[in-house]
């Protein structure tokens, strides 16, 4: 017996042992789950049932939300004849404060400021026409038993087209649109080309005061009529802001005493029945003050224009926030 190995027993031994060690790790190896990896949004993802991820699990980034794309105004200037001037007041506060609409379309009389405001005028110079302005360049007298109105309504034209220089609707500074009624089907119409004289005149024509204006074989009466304040048409010209100025004269109250205030008070019903649907659709709506002043008031035009830049001066904090926020 040998109670001491030779040098080649315990190598041999040794080499067991090493053999019997790696062997073990294998096994050990293995049985552990394997890796975890990080998925393609940045968070870990383990191996599936049964396997534990070590360590603190890594938090998913928020989505950077999107940037919102700037507002596209616009100014939808209503009808309401003479009270029409009140636009003047409410364009030279949104000039003051730095703010220009992307478009601008208006109804009957908000047409006509419409075209001169889309032309390139100012507000100062836009107070300037209405001050000057004699009711006679507009009016043309006819024999309303021989036609269908008692004004032609193309003075009217002329008076416009030569205020804007000749411009046609599509060649104007600031996109404009001009809402009149076909007559033949009842429908709102939307002017974006053309002759600018000759849409502000349709827009304009009050049934059995102005003759209807034909325009490509179609005859068209005040726009009025289907839109007292073009909200959804401006909205159809790209508008994602609509400000819409409310001229209307409110029917209670007011006298319907011979054919033509008879007219008008029914033009004041019927534009407020439209007027409580369309109006919501607008983001800001502007009502100026305009008590007393009738539709043929040509005389109130310098209370208009300030009741006008009263009530845009009441909105302007509430403009400028929507805006802050693009």
């Amino acid at each position: 017996m040998r109670f001491f190995s030779s040098r080649s027993d315990r190598a041999s031994r040794g080499a067991r042992w090493g053999a019997g060690l790696a062997l073990a790790l294998f096994l050990q190896a293995c049985g552990t789950p394997p890796p975890l990896t990080p998925s393609t949004g940045g968070a870990v993802a383990t191996s599936g049932a049964g396997s534990a991820a070590t360590g603190s699990t890594a938090a998913t980034p928020a989505p950077v939300p999107a940037p919102r794309p700037p507002l596209k105004i616009g100014l939808a200037l209503g009808g309401g004849a003479a009270r029409g001037f009140a636009h003047i007041g409410v364009i030279q506060v949104l000039e003051e404060a730095g703010i220009k609409p992307d478009f601008v379309v208006g109804t009957s009389a908000g047409s006509v400021v419409a075209a001169l405001y889309a032309s390139g005028k100012t507000g100062a110079q836009l107070q300037q026409v209405a001050e000057t302005m004699e009711e006679a360049a507009i009016t043309d007298w006819t024999l309303p038993i021989f036609s269908r109105g008692m004004l032609k309504g193309e003075a009217l034209g002329r008076y416009v087209n030569n205020l804007v220089a000749n411009r046609l609707i599509e060649d104007m500074r600031l996109p404009l649109g001009v809402v009149a009624t076909d007559l033949q089907n009842g429908q709102g119409v939307l002017f974006q080309r053309g002759n600018t004289g000759t849409a502000v005149r349709a827009s304009s024509a009050v049934p059995s005061v102005f003759q209807p204006v034909s325009i490509a074989g179609r005859d068209y009466v005040d726009g009025g009529l289907v839109s007292p304040v073009p909200v959804r048409f401006a909205r159809q010209m790209g508008a994602t802001y609509v400000v819409a100025v409310d001229i209307s004269s409110p029917p209670e109250g007011n006298s319907a005493n011979d054919s033509l205030q008879i007219l008008l008070q029914t033009f004041a019903i019927m534009s407020k029945s439209i007027n409580a649907w369309e109006l919501k659709e607008a983001e800001l709506v502007i009502k100026p003050a305009l008590p007393g002043i009738k539709s043929a008031d040509f005389g109130a035009r310098r209370r208009s224009i300030e009741a006008g830049r009263v009530a845009m001066l009441q909105a302007l904090p509430t403009l400028k926030a929507a805006l802050a926020t693009r």
